[in-house]
């Protein structure tokens, strides 16, 4: 295989990174601003958004399909692709979530944990961007290291999170809405750090 068909592999990648991070910054802003008026019309955009994803990993998956040789094995390439599509997903299911409870506030924790997401897919761009030189380079396992502290603040603004509504909320409904969109943005947490995981597998089983 030519380094130019090596190449589309990492720019895939790198291109699906990008999408979930837009993702993440879309669902930071929907909780900075929300406004229920407009929570159709907003799971639309993020739907977009996410389609945009699915189609970046479908043709990933086509071209394994053709290509023999790859640049890394190829159940680590689909498990980095689906990785980050699950990224993707998981950001979407909190703005799904909101749009089927219909929440008519936003509590200040879940706009904390949404900026540690955004700084956890912006983590997740740059190393999927310097994965392309993983057999070399010296910023990846840094941005590992990064993502992996990020991925630990999370569970502690989640316990947090978690900790102060069921304290402070009288309203059972109210704490199971919220309870669930605390668990989609430790998952959308969690999934960038899988991806990671792969990245640093890859990484050690070629030392």
């Amino acid at each position: 295989m030519s380094k130019k068909s090596d190449m589309f592999y990492f720019n895939n990648l790198s291109e699906c990174a990008k999408i979930s991070l837009q993702a993440s910054e879309f669902v930071l802003d929907f909780l900075k601003n929300y406004d229920e008026s407009k929570a159709d019309e907003k799971l639309d955009a993020l739907h977009q958004i996410e389609h945009s994803g699915d189609k970046k990993k479908h043709e990933m998956l086509a071209a394994l399909v053709r290509e023999f040789i790859t640049p890394i094995e190829r159940d680590d390439l689909i498990e980095l692709a689906q990785g980050i599509d699950n990224v993707t997903d998981a950001i979407e299911d909190i703005v799904i979530h909101y749009n089927i409870t219909g929440h008519k506030q936003v509590r200040p924790d879940s706009i904390e944990f949404a900026e540690l997401l955004v700084k956890c897919c912006e983590t997740l761009t740059k190393i999927m961007e310097e994965f392309k030189n993983f057999k070399k380079s010296k910023k990846l396992p840094e941005l590992i290291v990064e993502l992996n502290g990020y991925e630990e603040q999370g569970d502690m603004i989640y316990i947090k999170a978690m900790k102060n509504l069921h304290t402070n909320s009288n309203d059972a409904l109210d704490v199971i809405a919220w309870r669930d969109v605390f668990n989609y943005l430790e998952r959308a947490c969690d999934a960038c750090e899988h991806v990671c995981d792969v990245v640093e597998s890859v990484v050690i089983g070629n030392i």
